[in-house]
């Protein structure tokens, strides 16, 4: 039981250091997907500088770049986070027509999150 605790802890613990302030140490992208996700940082920077309430998890832009949008969430996500009126309006409309789109999420701080 001891073993499987310390296992635990120690697992805990590499996870943890595996993260940074751009996602998860080591995940790369093209220059395609990386030129998306700095323009979506730039979108969250710019709207803060503004004193737009990012608190909320808005979307940024409908479209950065092709079938790609820029969202606000939070990590870990939120219940704010999965309501339609705080989504892109073209990510939505993608889903419910069975389209691909795909998505790039920064925090309120335009830290970034993931893009899929």
């Amino acid at each position: 039981m001891k073993k499987l605790l310390i296992l635990l802890i120690l697992f805990v613990i590499l996870v943890s250091g595996c993260i940074d302030s751009r996602g998860i140490v080591g995940q790369t992208f093209g220059p395609e997907v990386q030129d998306v996700i700095d323009s979506c940082i730039r979108a969250c920077k710019q709207r803060r500088s503004t004193g737009v309430d990012l608190s909320k998890g808005p979307c940024l832009a409908n479209q950065v770049d092709g079938d790609w949008v820029c969202d606000v969430a939070h990590s870990p996500r939120q219940d704010v986070d999965n309501k339609p009126e705080n989504q892109c309006s073209a990510w939505i409309e993608a889903q419910q027509r069975g389209e691909t789109k795909h998505f790039v999420e920064v925090t309120p701080d335009c830290i970034f999150i993931r893009a899929v």
